[in-house]
């Protein structure tokens, strides 16, 4: 692994774009791997164990391409095999949840902050676990929005159906006094207009993208492991449906993807 080696970044499908789109801006000099595990998503309804096979044969296809770090931007993926990734792999791994957590504990004036989630990371209760961890005095609601991810990965983020079950998903913010509300999905920050939309514009959105940013930088800088000539271009592999991938992921990267690239793992 040297300075010029990829860094990988993986979901299991469209919403790591999310993450990417910030690293991407912040490292201009760093060339990334991202890969969708678009055969599988969404991973938010699967068990621990297959979330855990496929996140390993995903960082194998990483440590394959001589990647010199992986970000694993899925909450859910984040939520379930992190440790065990971390334990195995002999690569630095960072995940979207502590960053996160660090983040919005920092922010918040009332102590009191939602997490939006898939079903698989709330019960998991991942994030609760990493504010105890470091000793928050944060009250922490967390709520599952299961049906945020189909409705973007069909295109349908700024829709009226997404507006209505937004509202459904979030009508307990009535009642409470929360100022911060981490997006714990990496899907979510794509329907965060209309997520802004129907909770008080006083609360403040935090998204993965920005905060595992951070934790990235500080680890190049220590290690002297940043690129400092010109990167080359960002590839991009999917299990499934390329075509697809690339017409809507196009739309929430801001750009014309490079060649999307069809694989197998399993």
């Amino acid at each position: 692994m040297y300075p010029n080696s990829p860094i990988g970044v993986f979901d299991s499908g469209l919403g790591g774009l999310t993450v990417l789109k910030h690293l991407e801006k912040d490292f201009p000099n760093e060339t990334f791997i991202y890969f969708g595990d678009t055969a599988h998503l969404p991973y938010g309804n699967k068990s621990t164990e297959n979330v855990l096979r496929y996140s390993e044969a995903i960082i194998n296809f990483f440590l394959e391409n001589k990647t010199k770090a992986v970000i694993i931007a899925c909450n859910t993926a984040s939520a379930l095999a992190y440790t065990k990734l971390n334990e195995k792999y002999n690569i630095p791994i960072f995940n979207v949840v502590h960053p996160s957590v660090e983040y919005a504990n920092k922010i918040s004036q009332t102590h009191e902050i939602c997490i939006l989630g898939t079903t698989s990371t709330i019960n998991s209760k991942a994030y609760t676990k990493s504010f105890l961890n470091i000793k928050s005095n944060c009250k922490i609601i967390e709520i599952a929005c299961p049906l945020f991810v189909p409705i973007i990965e069909e295109g349908w983020s700024q829709t009226a159906i997404a507006k209505n079950i937004a509202l459904k998903y979030l009508h307990p913010f009535n009642k409470t006094k929360i100022d911060t509300l981490i997006l714990g999905c990496t899907h979510y920050p794509i329907m965060s207009h209309i997520i802004q939309n129907v909770i008080s514009n006083n609360i403040q959105l935090v998204f993965s993208g920005q905060t595992v940013g951070d934790k990235l930088f500080s680890h190049l800088e220590l290690y002297n492991n940043k690129n400092n000539n010109n990167k080359s271009a960002t590839h991009f592999y999917v299990t499934d449906f390329p075509q697809k991938f690339d017409e809507i992921g196009s739309q929430f990267f801001g750009q014309k993807l490079s060649e999307v690239k069809h694989v197998v793992l399993f």
